[in-house]
Parts: structure tokens; C-alpha cells; sequence
């Protein structure tokens, strides 16, 4: 059972008996003293896909939901709804839009590595393994001379991602991207 401040996007807990998936955590933290840390947290319910917002303290008790996890793997995209595979039985999943909305800037085809979690042999959300390799199709020139300073510009990726990227690096490369926060984290 997670308490409220271990909560993390993408996590799927039962609020009230029903199944919901976290989306958005907002912290706060009050001024005066002896206040405890409230955390703002929102759900979708897994089925319905109602929003639902709720205030807990710190330390308060969330149910962890009993859920199946799978390994499975990207294959294409259809209009608004995306396929996965099953890389064990080859069983076929789709998701719309919607659901995986904030991940799909890192989709590739062939992605491995994701976790689809099923509810009921239903794909309700994936999560992403911690970084993933993508091309970099358009950014500025890399310059010779440049060090490995903090000095960044901003790069396309082959999925449409936009991030900073160091001055040195070039069109064509492989890097690897932080699936947290976005963020560079190497050439790969």
C-alpha cells in the first residue's frame, strides 16, 4: 500500500473501489509550522475516464490495485489508436490516444522495453523504460570547438520530440532521452 507521497505518475491505484490511474501530482507545501505537506493528486478512472481530484496528507494510505504486467512491444499506429504486442504469447493490445496521451512522443516502431498493464486483459496504460535512443533529424549545426559546456540548442527527434541537445552534437545522431523529465542524457 503506497502512501500519498509515494505516489508517481502512471501508478494505478483503487480510490473508493474503483480503479484509477494517477496523471498530475501537485505538491504544497504550507507556511506555517506543524502543517503537514498536502499532495493534489489527479486521476482518470481506468474504464470511464472521468477526471478525479483529490487532497491527501503525506503520510495517508492509498490501495494498490492488483493488476497484470506485461512486457510488450510498440508495432504502429491506426488514426488515434496505437498497437502493442505481447512479446511472450504475440497477443495484440490497442490503446487509444487518450490513454498513453503523454507518451507518445517516445513511440518508435519496435519499441521494447515497455510495461503494459492490463486490467481485465485490457490495456489500460504502459510505462516506458527509464531512456530511450531516438535519431535526431533537424537541429543546428554542430560546432568543432565546442566543449561539453551547459551551452545547449534545441533538436527534433525522429518522433517529433523537441529537447535541448549540446552544441556539439549533430543531425543524424543517436541520443538517449530521459522518459521522465524529457531531458538529454547522452549520445546512443
Amino acid at each position: 500500500m503506497p502512501k500519498a507521497s509515494d505516489l508517481k505518475c502512471g501508478m494505478i491505484v483503487e480510490v473508493g473501489d474503483e480503479p484509477y490511474v494517477v496523471k498530475n501530482i501537485e505538491v504544497r507545501n504550507p507556511s506555517s509550522r506543524g502543517a503537514s505537506t498536502l499532495y493534489k493528486v489527479r486521476f482518470n478512472h481506468l474504464k470511464t475516464k472521468q477526471k478525479r481530484d483529490d487532497s491527501f496528507k503525506g503520510d495517508d494510505f492509498l490501495k494498490d490495485l492488483d493488476c497484470e504486467r506485461v512486457k510488450i512491444q510498440y508495432s504502429y499506429q491506426d488514426g488515434d489508436s496505437y498497437t502493442f504486442m505481447n512479446i511472450e504469447n504475440y497477443d495484440q493490445y490497442t490503446v487509444d490516444n487518450d490513454d498513453i496521451e503523454e507518451h507518445i512522443c517516445y513511440l518508435s516502431d519496435g519499441l521494447e522495453g515497455i510495461v503494459g498493464i492490463l486490467l481485465d486483459e485490457i490495456l489500460v496504460a504502459i510505462e516506458l523504460p527509464a531512456s530511450i535512443s531516438l535519431q535526431i533529424v533537424e537541429t543546428a549545426p554542430g560546432l568543432k570547438g565546442a566543449s561539453a559546456t551547459s551551452r545547449t540548442k534545441p533538436a527534433t527527434l525522429s518522433t517529433g520530440l523537441e529537447i535541448q541537445v549540446p552544441e556539439y552534437i549533430d543531425n543524424g545522431e543517436n541520443v538517449k532521452v530521459n522518459t521522465s523529465n524529457r531531458k538529454f542524457i547522452s549520445r546512443g
